[in-house]
């Protein structure tokens, strides 16, 4: 299944884009597990993904929290609780 992601503010800075394409393994069903499967990748991902960091999450635009089942083709973002203009 292919989701959309998207990245803001200081997570788009620290990651170094603001959105990619990404095919999820049959495992990977909530936003919750992209949060993770993401935070697999290492690094910088590990580091802006840290279940400690307060990250607000969006499936289809609209806030959500970890549980939330995750759609074909869905839009799934996070960004920091608080964000520019």
């Amino acid at each position: 299944m292919k989701i959309n992601v998207k990245y803001f503010a200081a997570l788009r800075e620290a990651v170094g884009t603001g959105q990619e394409q990404l095919d999820l393994p049959p495992d990977v069903a909530t936003v919750g597990a992209v949060r993770e499967l993401l935070r697999a990748r290492g690094g910088v991902w590990a580091e802006a993904l840290a279940p400690e960091r307060a990250v607000r999450m969006a499936h289809q635009q609209v806030m959500c929290d970890g549980t939330t089942p995750v759609a074909a083709g869905a839009e799934v973002a996070f960004f920091p609780p608080v964000t520019g203009g």
